[in-house]
């Protein structure tokens, strides 16, 4: 199978994410267009489009952007409980249809601003269950007519959605991404996602975690096609080794006195509650332990500093390094690539234009 790279576009209410640069107007229609212009031009597949509560609407911004695109394909991340299976369903196939099947789905089971949208904040194992109920009933509202589903957390009697979802290429449904790195977060991707998305971790947890679900995916009795893996990961390209390392440096100096100037003025700044709660999350942040740098280039610093998820652990080198380090991982079996830096509409290019043919052969 051949692998597909994808970006990331943020959906934020305040400029500056992760770096980015600080502008008027950086969530407008424009400014997002842009982005998902830039993407198709310069050759990805797509991007990822986040989620959480006090952020524009995904679903909403995935829709215009695939409005003004032509083979952009957005990963739209959603949230069961945010989202009722059946509602998703029928949202999803109309905008695959209008799209010409340009949809993918990335399920996000990771806690959130729960109660502010109505939802409850159940134990892990609750939160999981509905999970799979989710994954489940999606997939059967895509692919079957007259669906009648009784679980835990979800109902539907009778349920046909439309548009049905058209068949592309073997393609019966938008593809299913999902993350999470517990116990009860692998046994439901094992058992009804499409892609279990990895954070970017070294290449022996990576394999580890492969061998995991792969037999998770025969102990739990999987009815789909087998399950594939994918990577999300900041890579941190420049023109040679040399001056990459030197401005990954001086961008997390930079990370550090920001930290400590706030620090200074308001006291320490309060950390997201959720951000150590979440297993995979504390893998990462666990990294730094081991070494500043892991394998060849992966970079665990970013993470002392407030480097969040894609952006704890960064691959850092000329575009030849960073493309040696992913090639390592397609090694491994990863076909899924979601990747990024910022700013973000510069590296889409600049990346799009040194690393991508690299990735491609």
């Amino acid at each position: 199978m051949s692998s597909e790279f994808l970006w990331y576009i943020p959906n934020q209410i305040n400029p500056g994410h992760r770096g980015d640069d600080t502008v008027a107007n950086h969530n407008s229609l424009d400014t997002l267009t842009r982005q998902a212009v830039a993407v198709e031009d310069s050759g990805w597949t797509g991007a990822l489009i986040g989620t959480g509560w006090g952020r524009p609407d995904t679903f909403t911004v995935a829709s215009a952007l695939a409005a003004r695109t032509t083979t952009f394909e957005p990963l739209i991340a959603v949230r069961p409980g945010y989202w009722r299976p059946a509602n998703f369903a029928t949202a999803a196939a109309t905008l695959d249809h209008l799209t010409g099947g340009r949809v993918r789905v990335n399920i996000v089971s990771g806690k959130d601003d729960l109660a502010a949208y109505g939802d409850s904040d159940g134990d892990q194992a609750d939160r999981y269950v509905r999970t799979s109920e989710f994954l489940q009933l999606v997939r059967r509202l895509w692919t079957e007519e007259n669906v009648t589903f009784h679980g835990e957390h979800f109902r539907v009697e009778n349920s046909t959605v439309v548009p049905r979802i058209d068949v592309h290429d073997g393609r019966t449904h938008p593809t299913l991404y999902f993350g999470g790195a517990s116990t009860a977060a692998e046994r439901v991707a094992a058992a009804e996602a499409d892609v279990q998305l990895f954070w970017g971790e070294p290449l022996d947890g990576v394999a580890e975690r492969i061998d995991r679900l792969k037999t998770l995916s025969e102990s739990v009795d999987r009815q789909h096609r087998p399950l594939e893996f994918g990577l999300r990961v900041t890579t941190f390209v420049r023109d040679t080794t040399d001056e990459a390392w030197r401005d990954a440096e001086a961008k997390v100096a930079d990370m550090s006195a920001q930290q400590s100037a706030v620090a200074g003025e308001h006291g320490p700044v309060p950390e997201n509650p959720h951000r150590r709660a979440a297993v995979g999350q504390q893998r990462l942040l666990d990294l730094a332990a081991r070494g500043e740098v892991l394998d060849d280039n992966l970079y665990t610093t970013p993470g002392r500093y407030g480097g969040g998820g894609a952006g704890t652990t960064w691959l850092v080198g000329s575009a030849e390094d960073v493309a040696k380090s992913l090639r390592k991982y397609e090694d491994l079996g990863i076909t899924h690539f979601v990747l990024s830096d910022t700013p973000y509409l510069r590296e889409i290019e600049r990346q799009g234009d040194q690393l991508l043919p690299l990735l491609r052969g």
